[in-house]
């Protein structure tokens, strides 16, 4: 475990600004804690649902819960934050929970698995079909109570710099992308690396790489790779549903009296809902605009290469679960959920859309 100093970064704080980074304080009930985030400052989407979701915990708490909310590289780094939650060194964190795969296995399959859950799957699956179960035991050894707190969506396939049109064209490919659709495209040639937001338009930028996908066209823009390159292909198979955990120190979760857990329960499920509506209403304006632009090539990704990223998938899923017990417990789970809820939506939101398309030409 790294120590406390080498973990600790800045300390500006959105909200109350500590003069110090104080342990949690209880003053007439009152609770002052830490929440170290994965996203910076200039990223709207998850770093403004963190914000929302830190006042919404004040505001039904009546100002007995008060988040101290950190950008990225403020407080400890932006990989460093489950670290820091399970060490003691802050109280929670925001982020996505593929960034700490390497730690738990489990965690790249919760958060965004390839050709996997939607959102509104994956939120089912984790409410009704025991996958909060499952996702408390795998990260109960690291001192942690996760929530599901935010959710983008499905996002895009990326900015490329080239046009790619087979297997072939991603050998060498210089990628940005998380875990686990970083491994398929590893096994397709490609040198794939991960970089936090505020790296990737740089990066771009000096040729250090070649390609990237962030999130949809809202963050995409913001983060302004539309103005860079060129190529923006579609869709992503990596990250259909992909959500942001709230996780919060064990000890931190476990002193709290049971109406506040069911209070941080319910504003982390709100900001869920919320966070994915914005996601959309704004991918919606922004592709919008970036259809105006006759620079910007909107590509779907070819019917070969969607397979071969599928069989890939597929593979990488299965060797994901061969890492230990917990995992296989968890893929089984998971892939046993979105068979029966698939069906489902073939039926009804699948089925409803594409008629619907019919019905209004």
């Amino acid at each position: 475990m790294r120590r406390r100093r080498d973990l600790l970064l800045g300390a500006t704080a959105a909200t109350v600004i500590a003069p110090a980074l104080p342990a949690p304080s209880v003053a007439q009930d009152r609770k002052e804690l830490t929440m170290a985030t994965a996203w910076p400052e200039s990223s709207p989407g998850w770093w403004e649902s963190a914000l929302r979701l830190a006042n919404s915990i004040d505001f039904l708490s009546r100002g007995r819960i008060k988040i101290n909310v950190y950008a990225a590289d403020k407080l400890v780094r932006a990989f460093d934050t489950f670290e820091a939650v399970s060490s003691g060194v802050v109280d929670m964190y925001h982020a996505a929970d593929y960034y700490f795969g390497s730690k738990v296995p489990s965690l790249n399959i919760i958060c965004a698995t390839p050709y996997g859950m939607t959102a509104d799957e994956l939120n089912s699956w984790l409410q009704f079909g025991g996958g909060q179960r499952l996702w408390d035991e795998a990260v109960a050894p690291f001192g942690i109570k996760p929530l599901v707190a935010c959710n983008s969506g499905h996002q895009m396939g990326g900015w490329f710099i080239k046009e790619v049109n087979e297997p072939a064209d991603f050998k060498g490919l210089r990628y940005r992308m998380p875990e686990p659709g970083a491994e398929v495209l590893r096994r397709m040639g490609a040198t794939v690396v991960t970089l936090p937001a505020g790296e990737i338009m740089s990066a771009l930028k000096s040729g250090a790489i070649d390609a990237s996908e962030w999130v949809g066209p809202w963050l995409d823009v913001a983060l302004g790779l539309d103005k860079v390159v060129d190529y923006y292909y579609y869709p992503g198979f990596h990250e259909p549903g992909t959500s942001a955990t709230l996780g919060i120190n064990k000890k931190i979760w476990d002193g709290f009296a049971p109406s506040d857990r069911a209070l941080i329960e319910v504003a982390a499920a709100a900001e869920f809902s919320r966070s994915l509506a914005q996601f959309n209403s704004e991918n919606s304006k922004a592709l919008k605009a970036l259809r105006k632009e006759s620079r910007i090539k909107i590509t779907r990704f070819n019917d070969q290469l969607i397979t071969v990223f599928g069989q890939i998938s597929r593979e990488v899923i299965a060797d994901t679960a061969a890492k230990d017990p917990m995992t296989r417990t968890i893929v089984e789970s998971y892939q046993a959920f979105l068979s029966d809820v698939m069906e489902w939506g073939d039926l009804s939101e699948t089925g409803y859309r594409v008629t619907r398309r019919l019905a209004l030409l």
